[in-house]
This record gives structure tokens, sequence and C-alpha cells, in this order.
């Protein structure tokens, strides 16, 4: 059954569960960060290199790079600068589009992810799946499925509400 709106405020066991939420994946990330230091990648070089190695022709469009990693398109822009010095990408123009740029994966940044995937995959089964009984983890994904859900319909109600001002 979906949740009920009572009350605009949250009660106090919803913001403890919620600044557990916040406080568990701040350290996750923390410590993941921290195992793929170890093979000299940060989590954003990471993020970029996973989306071109998914990527057709392991390339993709600036702006659709962005878009796929959740990043402002200036802050994209001086991350790339920094991996294009240490060879892992390499940006090109984009044929037709004097504004846009291409994104390629180079052979260093290929070979980059492929050694950073083993170890960062077994630090997440080490750090998160590990913690968890196949119940819980069941339980975990119907959970994040339902907030995923209440998201996407609250991101269409307000999207709706816009048109409906213009």
């Amino acid at each position: 059954m979906p949740p009920t709106a009572t009350s605009e405020r949250l009660t106090e066991r919803e913001l403890t569960v919620w600044r557990s939420l916040l406080d568990t994946t701040t350290d996750l990330r923390r410590l993941l960060a921290a195992e793929l230091q170890q093979v000299e990648l940060s989590p954003g070089d990471y993020a970029v290199l996973l989306a071109l190695t998914e990527a057709d022709e392991r390339t993709l469009r600036s702006s659709e790079l962005a878009d796929a990693i959740d990043w402002e398109r200036s802050r994209l822009s001086h991350h790339l600068g920094r991996m294009e010095r240490r060879g892992l990408i390499r940006r090109t123009d984009c044929p037709g589009d004097n504004r846009g740029a291409l994104v390629l994966l180079t052979e260093d940044g290929f070979e980059a992810i492929r050694r950073a995937s083993g170890p960062h995959l077994r630090a997440v089964k080490r750090l998160f799946a590990d913690a968890l009984d196949p119940q819980q983890l069941d339980a975990l994904a119907a959970v994040l499925g339902s907030i995923r859900t209440h998201l996407d319909a609250t991101h269409l109600d307000s999207t709706d509400q816009e048109g409906d001002r213009a």
C-alpha cells in the first residue's frame, strides 16, 4: 500500500531513517572512492569511463554523457579536461554540430576501467551486498522500487503543473 500524506512534516522516525540513509550512503561512497583511488581513478573517472564503455562505439556527445552521469555540463567539461590530459578519453568536434563535442574512450581509458572494475565490484560486494541476506536484498529492492516509482510520479506531476502555468 502506498504511503499517505497525513502531514507535511517528517515524524521523528522518518527523520531518523532518512538521516541513516544519508549517512550510510555517504560512508559507502567514501569507502568505494578509497578503493578506486588504489587503481588511480576517482568515482567521477569511473562514472565517465563506465558510461563510455556502455555506449555505441565507446563514444558519446558530451551533453549525452552529462545526462548519463547526471552532472552539470561545466563540471563535466572540467573533469574531461583532466581525464584527457591523462589519456583516458579524447574529445573531438561533433560532425554537423559546431557547438557539440564527442567524447571517445581511449585504449588507455578502456584498460583503466578494465583494471578497476574487478576490485570495484568486489568492494561493492564486500561493503554492500555481503551485509544483506537474500530477504533483505529483496526488501531493499522493493523499497527502492517504491521510491523510484514515487519520484517518477512526482516528477511527472511537477512537469504537468509547470506546463499548466505556461
